[in-house]
């Protein structure tokens, strides 16, 4: 198995806290579940509702702390909002933690 060095002893503060706030915005099944569900692609809402199984304000308050993350960012089509992810890396973080889980 492959190990992972840990970072250098000498990290500012600000990057530790940073990294500290990206894990909380993650700490919730629903939220773990948007990522996943957005690591292949823009979602709407309903899709959301409908993928995860939890009720449309539910999702919204989740997107929204998401959004203050800036983890995902929104982008308006007509009279619906589609969501993504703003990069890659945190649907990496959250689908090892997920498959980590299921070993």
């Amino acid at each position: 198995m492959a190990t992972t060095s840990p970072p250098p002893a000498s990290e500012p503060a600000d990057t530790l806290q940073a990294a500290s706030e990206l894990l909380r915005a993650l700490a919730s099944p629903v939220r773990l579940g948007i990522v996943r569900e957005l690591s292949t692609g823009g979602k709407y809402v309903h899709e959301l509702v409908a993928t995860l199984g939890v009720s449309q304000p539910l999702v919204s308050q989740h997107l929204r702390v998401l959004r203050t993350s800036r983890i995902v960012t929104a982008r308006r089509q007509a009279r619906e909002t589609q969501y993504s992810l703003t990069d890659d890396h945190v649907a990496h973080i959250v689908l090892d933690a997920i498959r980590h889980a299921q070993e």
